[in-house]
């Protein structure tokens, strides 16, 4: 067996297996014994399934797909697999012993492409926070540095990838849950179109429109087949993004035409912005223009509104309300104050006071917003570039709350998602790319945004940047 499999990203491991050069149940054994071996450190895994996994890699009926036999993890919150824990983050979901009835359309695609789960990874509670810390299975720690955050919400997957437990992993992003974790663990983030994804059966929409889901990677070109495997609509999605015009896969094996970028050096709305996240952004402009694209100091106005943040917690607090109202009639009683942290208690009670026609309102404000947002590249532009996060990775327990201070996490979250919410609200791609590392060794991402429905251009950017930069030769500390 190829000594070090950690090394490779998805689609080489699966290269692997077409070649007869491992079989499935090696790459899923040594998968399970990495996790064995960092997960300890990391707790990044919170639901970890050896036995279903082995299953899985045994079974003459793995799908031959373009992942066959590749280990691969499940995100605790969407991407649900029956008979599996869910729960959310939540210590409410985890003390009822919450298990889901049936597969996500989107868990059913990555099984077809021949994924194996090996699990389910950590998540914030109700994935509120762009650090993983939840009461419910403590702290899930950076693989480049254990005194910080990995991110969130999607960092116990992210934490994963990065130490190299898995070469890719499933994750959502609602605000910057993709994005931020990428950017913190030096990975490849791309959060897709709205509506590129199904949610079903259980949903049709997340956070009302704000969510996508998909993957953390190593490698432009797994995120790439993955988008294939996992993009199209699926029965009774109340709308999908437009199918592109040939697959994605094929968007990085060609140079992009020149194109015109449009760069932010900085936060939206004066949001101080840190030195390294500067840095991170004036890297990509060099590199984007030694590679022969246009690049100019731009950006769309509307970004600087600052009533965007106001219509988006008007949205999550009533969805998280909702949400948690759900729950409590699955598990058969209702979760009270006691049950949930203070910050999702907090939204809890501000969206049950919101009334109808304010939340419609926030709503419309959302697709308002994303029309001015999208009328930049309308007028000319093809790529934004910003700093993916304001400032470097926190140290574990910054971004908390307390009872008298329920908001503290929200307010102290403010640069870790004030330069990818507006994408969320406008439901443009985006992806963070990892392009820079603070003097303190922790990887700090850029962002770069395209037109509605145009990850084609994403993808092609990022396997340019990818060469140029070749960040797949760093590897963190902790590592397998």
């Amino acid at each position: 067996m190829v000594d070090d499999l950690s090394a490779l990203d998805a689609t080489e491991q699966a290269a692997l297996v077409r070649r007869g050069a491992v079989s499935p149940r090696e790459l899923v054994e040594a998968a399970l014994a990495r996790l064995e071996r960092v997960n300890p450190q990391l707790n990044a895994v919170i639901h970890a399934a050896p036995e279903r996994a082995l299953a899985a890699a045994n079974s003459p009926q793995l799908p031959d797909g373009p992942f066959r036999g590749v280990p691969f993890l499940m995100k605790d919150i969407g991407g649900a697999e029956a008979d599996a824990p869910y729960h959310c983050g939540m210590r409410f979901l985890r003390d009822a012993g919450w298990t889901e009835r049936e597969d996500a359309y989107l868990t059913r695609r990555f099984r077809g492409a021949g994924l194996v789960s090996l699990g389910r990874t950590n998540t914030p509670e109700l994935a509120l926070l762009p650090t993983t810390e939840p009461e419910a299975y403590g702290p899930t720690r950076n693989p480049w540095s254990l005194a910080h955050s990995a991110g969130g919400s999607s960092g116990g997957a992210a934490a994963a990838v990065a130490a190299g437990i898995v070469p890719v992993a499933h994750a959502s992003d609602g605000g910057g849950s993709i994005r931020g974790p990428a950017s913190m663990c030096g990975l490849v983030g791309l959060k897709p179109t709205r509506g590129r994804n199904s949610f079903g059966p259980a949903l049709g929409e997340r956070w009302s429109g704000l969510s996508a889901e998909f993957v953390v990677s190593r490698s432009v070109r797994d995120s790439a087949t993955l988008l294939d495997v996992t993009a199209g609509p699926m029965p009774g999605d109340p709308y999908f993004a437009p199918p592109p015009a040939k697959p994605f896969a094929t968007a990085i094996t060609g140079r992009p035409p020149r194109l015109r970028i449009g760069v932010l050096r900085g936060a939206p709305r004066s949001v101080e912005t840190h030195l390294e996240c500067l840095a991170t952004v004036d890297h990509a402009a060099t590199l984007l223009a030694d590679l022969g694209h246009h690049v100019e100091l731009s950006h769309p106005a509307v970004l600087d509104e600052p009533e965007s943040v106001l219509a988006f917690v008007t949205v999550v607090a009533c969805n998280t309300a909702q949400a948690v109202e759900a729950w409590g009639q699955k598990v058969g009683r209702p979760a009270s104050q006691d049950d949930l942290e203070p910050l999702t208690w907090a939204l809890v009670e501000r969206g049950r006071a919101t009334r109808a026609p304010e939340l419609l309102a926030a709503i419309e404000y959302m697709h308002a917003f994303g029309r001015r947002l999208a009328a930049w590249w309308e007028g000319g532009f093809d790529v934004l570039v910003t700093p993916t996060q304001a400032a470097p990775p926190p140290e574990i327990g910054w971004i908390s709350s307390t009872p008298e201070e329920p908001y503290r996490s929200f307010v102290r979250s403010a640069p870790y998602g004030v330069c990818t919410l507006p994408f969320n609200m406008s439901g443009q791609p985006a992806i963070s790319l990892p392009l820079h590392w603070t003097q303190d060794g922790l990887p700090v991402g850029a962002q770069l945004v395209a037109g509605y429905g145009r990850e084609d251009i994403l993808l092609a950017v990022a396997a340019q940047l990818e060469e140029a930069a070749q960040w797949s030769k760093r590897r963190p500390p902790l590592h397998t």
